[in-house]
């Protein structure tokens, strides 16, 4: 047989011999594919933290509401222009009130045809506008509802830079979140949405959704009430709780701020 010809008939034959067929089943490992945490002790001082934190969170949550809002808005579309079109948006709220008062963002309920307020028990309520003020863009909202949890309201002048704080809200619509961070500055002016006023600034996660939900102490203190955050949601800004106080008395006797 040619030279040529043994060469070709020898790689053939390597090519069959190692070859594994698609699909091909092969033996199972020996033993576990994982491997199991021998110590799970977490270090006494952040386990403390970790027990806090959710005894806080457990405390809270009652008083978390989804507020979701119906309105209609006016089509951009060029082949239908003007055309009317319903929309359905939702944001957070904090009871501050048994009888059924609640505050959430002015952004949140603006223009809104229908309110519905969705308790953490499930519960659902139609809501009413109490009162609203867009340069601060704070809503206060009534439910008709008795024997409903609070929140109790902290002091945001008492707050401190690198302050360990919790937001709360319900990102995307969906069920209530916490997420963990520190206040990263005090007095945040933010020039566009609210001029002249003083924002506490927070890397605590505040994604779309959270607007209007309670920015807390680890006090279990409302200290400041969600109101935007960049676009990735990794630098949050809430209304300074004292702030919100002094507007609330407005909103409810009169239903808007006479600056």
């Amino acid at each position: 047989m040619p030279r040529h010809l043994i060469r070709i008939a020898i790689v053939s034959l390597l090519f069959v011999t190692l070859a594994v067929p698609v699909g091909a089943q092969t033996s199972p490992p020996s033993g576990a594919l994982w491997t199991e945490s021998s110590n799970s002790k977490v270090p006494a001082d952040i386990a403390r933290l970790n027990d806090h934190m959710n005894s806080l969170a457990e405390k809270l949550k009652p008083t978390l509401v989804q507020v979701r809002v119906r309105r209609t808005e006016t089509q951009n579309d060029p082949e239908q222009p003007g055309t009317p079109e319903e929309r359905r948006t939702s944001g957070s709220g904090v009871i501050i009130r048994s009888d059924g008062y609640l505050v959430t963002n002015e952004h949140v309920v603006n223009e809104a045809e229908k309110i519905q307020v969705k308790l953490a028990d499930g519960r659902r309520f139609d809501g009413r506008l109490v009162g609203k003020d867009e340069r601060v863009d704070l809503a206060l909202v009534k439910i008709e509802a008795t024997g409903l949890p609070v929140a109790a309201l902290g002091d945001s002048n008492k707050l401190r830079i690198g302050e360990f704080v919790l937001a709360l809200g319900q990102p995307f619509g969906l069920e209530q979140s916490v997420s963990f961070g520190i206040v990263s500055r005090k007095g945040a002016p933010l020039l566009v949405a609210a001029p002249g006023f003083d924002f506490i600034q927070t890397d605590a996660t505040v994604n779309p959704g959270n607007s209007g939900g309670p920015l807390v102490n680890m006090a279990g203190e409302v200290i400041g009430i969600n109101s935007m955050a960049a676009r990735n949601g990794t630098i949050g800004f809430a209304i300074p709780i004292n702030l919100v106080k002094g507007l609330l008395p407005q909103l409810a006797s009169k239903g808007k701020v006479e600056w």
